[in-house]
């Protein structure tokens, strides 16, 4: 018998965390101080791909910066384009780069939509046939992320999740979620929304990282002040495996099971085939009426279900014919050998 589960194993090498919230609360700063302890752990460097220029005072001192005067330390990308950032992933060179960050990834969404309105001639709304191709190159990014051998960080806007009341039809706001591809939230380890509260009147905001996710469980549903890689990165790392399982995409899996399908149904097929013919060349070859009544009793319903529509009716157009071929000799006063020749 094929043994299709086995112990659980640790198969994630690396963390992969996504952090969203609303504007001001941290996200790129919070971001950075992440890479930094991530890429000092795994002495590599960070390769950032920046969509809205987040990163533009953070490469250089700034004295007057009360967390981390010094210059960040990080190689970056600006772009707003789905490809060009699909490209800048699949060509990571792993010997450099140990940590990608990807901010945000609200805008790559909008830019694999923007892709596919750019085809057409007018901005119509979206037809459902057209979403597998927005989602496409997304899930390619996404897909290289979560399966590479890196830690990976991606932040993402806050948008508010609305749900339709069930009783009065009318939209209500269940809360929040980040601002992307619907899956999007689901997909990394950890996933965190950040907010700056203020403890009084007259305090400094403070960056609070709400651990929604953590499949650890280490740090899940906490609330964490100044979020930074002691008290959010850190803790996971010693969770962590030596292999980053690297699972098939959608699409992968689809070929895979559609070649799995058609090889079934073709066995199937056979199976019921084979069966209808077993049966057809018995009901021929009955030698009474009896005979024949004993052959089509067998055909019970689960027999039955084993047979393709066409096939059944095969068999049941052998037990139409021969069931008068039988009865006509009765009929005429002849007698018909039986199955001992008498």
């Amino acid at each position: 018998m094929t043994t299709f589960f086995h112990k659980p194993q640790a198969q994630k090498a690396a963390l992969k965390m996504a952090l969203y919230g609303p504007a001001g609360s941290g996200k790129t700063f919070t971001a950075l101080l992440l890479a930094e302890g991530l890429a000092g752990h795994t002495g590599k460097r960070v390769a950032y791909i920046d969509t809205e220029y987040g990163t533009a005072f953070y490469g250089q001192a700034v004295a007057e910066r009360a967390t981390h005067p010094t210059a960040f330390d990080f190689d970056v990308l600006y772009t707003k384009s789905i490809t060009q950032a699909l490209d800048a992933v699949r060509g990571l060179d792993h010997a450099t780069y140990g940590v990608p960050v990807i901010d945000s990834i609200s805008h790559l969404w909008d830019a694999a939509i923007a892709a596919y309105r750019g085809k057409k001639t007018r901005a119509d709304t979206i037809p459902l046939n057209g979403w597998a191709s927005i989602k496409r190159p997304y899930k390619s990014l996404v897909h290289l992320l979560l399966a590479s051998p890196l830690h990976v960080l991606i932040c993402g806007r806050q948008g508010n999740d609305f749900a339709e009341d069930e009783a009065t039809g009318e939209l209500k706001n269940l809360g929040f979620k980040m601002r992307a591809e619907g899956e999007t939230a689901y997909e990394p380890d950890v996933l965190v929304r950040l907010e700056a509260h203020k403890p009084g009147k007259k305090g400094t905001l403070v960056p609070t990282a709400v651990v929604e996710k953590d499949r650890t469980g280490v740090l899940a549903g906490k609330t964490i002040p100044w979020p930074a890689f002691d008290n959010l990165a850190r803790p996971l790392l010693g969770l962590l495996g030596t292999t980053q399982a690297a699972p098939p995409t959608e699409d992968e899996v689809g070929v895979q099971d559609a070649e799995a399908l058609a090889r079934r149904d073709k066995e199937e097929r056979q199976r019921s085939a084979e069966l209808a013919g077993s049966f057809t060349a018995r009901l021929e070859q009955a030698g009474t009426v009896a005979d024949l009544q004993r052959i089509g009793g067998e055909l019970t319903a689960a027999v039955k279900a084993r047979m393709a529509q066409p096939d059944l009716e095969r068999v049941r157009k052998a037990y139409g014919t021969r069931l008068p071929a039988l009865k006509a000799p009765a009929a005429n006063g002849s007698h018909e050998p039986g199955r001992n020749g008498t």
